[in-house]
């Protein structure tokens, strides 16, 4: 069983609407507001050698990329701490607010407890206009797909590519390029932190058309030999870029790199290069 699969089961506890988008969206006068909440564990999701400052800055930015795949304008960031150990906190909380202050956002307070493992729980809100909000939903036939910049570079530095190695400690999230994209009317968007293949798939499950992209036209980890990085770009984890779908008239948009990979189709599958895509990426997964 994977994640996935326990969202349905959720789903059949809540309303199954609330689970399609990166954030919750929750009605606040004549805006919306936005909110997501992500678990990090020291084992599964801070690689070997992470500064304290780099621990907290990555717990931050995992949220405000959900925020920024939605449109909107981060806020405020809550933070509880499972603490291993109280040295820690510091070099912690301290990453945590520089990552806030260079996205606008706010670090306003949390949790703190002792764990044998560290593991950090960040919940972030931010605000979206009703008619700037972009949802996992809305993908039409005819639209291009596109992303904010190269896929892979984070798996690049784990697989021992040391010039991809801030960008694998140091992710920085998409927040004003989301803005952006929201702004001008994009069709559907969300971040790719599980990776392209299994993103696209995710938008699969909440539209009624499909994906086709063309892995030539993928940007590629710099110094990657390529078919090695088109491996990493399809299927690696931890990227903070954006996937969208938008009709073809709103590029180029102002401030926002973006790169054309393949367009929306009618028959509701994912294809590369005309091939079904293998749905691979990271994914939680229980045993038995």
């Amino acid at each position: 069983m994977d994640e996935r699969g326990l969202h349905r089961l959720i789903g059949t506890i809540i309303d199954p609407e609330r689970l399609s988008d990166d954030c919750a969206v929750i009605p606040c006068g004549n805006l919306l507001m936005v909110a997501s909440t992500d678990m990090l564990h020291e084992t599964t999701d801070f690689p070997a050698g992470m500064t304290d400052w780099q621990v907290g800055w990555m717990a931050v930015a995992v949220t405000l990329s959900d925020i920024a795949s939605m449109g909107a304008v981060p806020g405020q960031v809550l933070l509880a701490v499972g603490l291993d150990r109280p040295e820690r906190l510091a070099g912690i909380m301290t990453g945590a607010r520089d990552c806030c202050t260079a996205f606008g956002a706010e670090l306003v307070g949390g949790d703190l407890d002792a764990h044998r493992e560290l593991t950090i729980v960040s919940t972030g809100l931010g605000t979206v206009r009703p008619e700037h909000i972009a949802r996992r939903r809305g993908a039409r036939p005819g639209d291009v797909i596109a992303v904010t910049g190269p896929l892979g570079e984070a798996e690049a530095a784990l697989a021992g590519y040391e010039q991809h190695r801030k960008e694998l400690l140091e992710p920085q999230p998409r927040v004003a390029e989301g803005e952006s994209l929201g702004r001008a009317g994009v069709s559907a968007m969300m971040d790719i932190s599980d990776g392209l293949a299994l993103s696209l798939y995710d938008l699969l499950a909440v539209n009624d058309c499909g994906f086709a992209i063309e892995t030539a036209r993928l940007p590629l980890p710099a110094g990657v030999p390529e078919q090695e990085g088109r491996e990493l770009a399809l299927h690696g984890g931890g990227d903070f870029e954006l996937l969208f779908t938008a009709p073809a008239d709103i590029f180029p948009v102002p401030g926002v790199r973006t790169h054309v990979i393949g367009r929306v189709i009618p028959e509701r599958v994912v294809l590369a290069d005309g091939k079904p895509l293998e749905r691979r990426g990271y994914l939680h997964e229980w045993g038995g």
